[in-house]
């Protein structure tokens, strides 16, 4: 009977999702579709729920986000970065220097044990990050907890800001295609790319490759084969249903159980991550010509494929949004090790010292 019970909780899940999901879109918070199903996922995660996404509906949705934003992103986004990349890469290299110093203060001053604080706050590609944990001799379940957590509070706040500058207004309808004025071919090439290039870019171990190369070949096919891509709404619909229960499902009683003691510490390091980077948003206004939501969108701290979600319904410049996070990605995946490595050596507790 145990198919019972998971269809059971997979009802119950939906059910929640749809509830949450009208609620907020009435209130025309941005990405409701997505927060939606991510809060009823946790809701019913921490409430005792053992269903799970698979990991190949994650990448499948992932590889869908890929190919909307390659649908909706022109070559202006090469454009952008090649004439600002001195400031963009400052504006990346002041997130991963504040992530740095929020964790050098945690592993010194907090209760987290080894390196887990270094690379729970790593501001992006949380999948990566977990991962590379274990492997350098951190907590990797800790690790998880803080970089889903921050995921979940990175979307809420993302999602209450954009509401706030959109003054109210509804949010744009993201593009894509009703079933009637759907094109077969371009449909076609939509799951081809998002099956092919999804599937390369997490076989060759692409950071986010699941999402990063889809949007590549996407704009490729766009660009040279003729093709528009097509997004009808209920591919998107479940899509962003899929993308919410992958986060939301992590959070398991038994893992907040287990981080629960370490809970206020992540929340702060968490909470000061967020506004360090809205400081930094606020230099990109004052440097760049740009609006405020689009630089806090572009130097928000991951993760990528939620807030390219709230992008695209925000009016912003979605160029320089995903140029900076892209960038981001690449910078924090390739620092991670390192950064963590200098905070274990140097992050020493002063009791640590005096037992050594």
């Amino acid at each position: 009977m145990g198919w019972m019970k998971a269809a059971g909780q997979w009802a119950g899940l939906l059910a929640l999702s749809a509830g949450l999901t009208l609620g907020l879109d009435a209130v025309a918070l941005p990405a409701a579709w997505l927060i939606g199903p991510m809060v009823a996922a946790i809701a019913l995660g921490v409430g005792g729920a053992t269903v799970r996404v698979p990991n190949s509906g994650f990448l499948g949705a992932q590889a869908i986000i890929g190919c909307l934003v390659a649908h909706a992103v022109t070559p202006a986004i090469l454009v952008t970065i090649l004439q600002n990349w001195p400031l963009m890469l400052g504006t990346v290299g002041v997130t991963v220097l504040v992530s740095a110093v929020v964790g050098f203060v945690f592993v010194r001053y907090g209760s987290l044990p080894g390196t887990t604080a270094a690379w729970g706050v790593s501001p992006g590609a949380a999948a990566a990050m977990v991962a590379m944990a274990g492997q350098y001799g951190a907590d990797a379940r800790l690790v998880a907890v803080m970089q889903y957590l921050r995921v979940v509070l990175v979307v809420l706040s993302a999602s209450i800001v954009t509401h706030i500058l959109m003054d109210g207004r509804a949010p744009l309808p993201v593009t894509a295609e009703s079933v009637a004025s759907l094109d077969l071919t371009g449909f076609a090439a939509t799951l081809a790319v998002a099956g092919i290039a999804g599937w390369a870019g997490h076989r060759f171990r692409v950071p986010s490759g699941a999402l990063l190369a889809p949007m590549v070949a996407g704009a490729l096919v766009q660009a040279v084969g003729g093709v528009t891509l097509q997004l009808p709404h209920a591919l998107l619909t479940v899509t962003y249903a899929v993308l919410g229960w992958s986060i939301g499902l992590r959070f398991t009683r038994e893992v907040l159980g287990h981080a629960f003691r370490a809970l206020p510490q992540m929340l702060l390091s968490t909470g000061l991550m967020i506004a360090l980077c809205a400081v930094s948003a606020w230099m990109l206004v004052t440097l760049l010509p740009t609006d405020p939501l689009t630089a806090y969108l572009a130097t928000s701290p991951g993760g990528l494929d939620s807030v390219v979600v709230i992008a695209l319904g925000g009016g912003v410049n979605l160029p320089l949004v995903l140029a900076l996070q892209t960038l981001r990605l690449f910078v924090v995946v390739l620092t991670g090790p390192p950064i963590a490595r200098l905070i274990a050596r140097y992050a020493v507790r002063p009791a640590d010292r005096r037992t050594a």
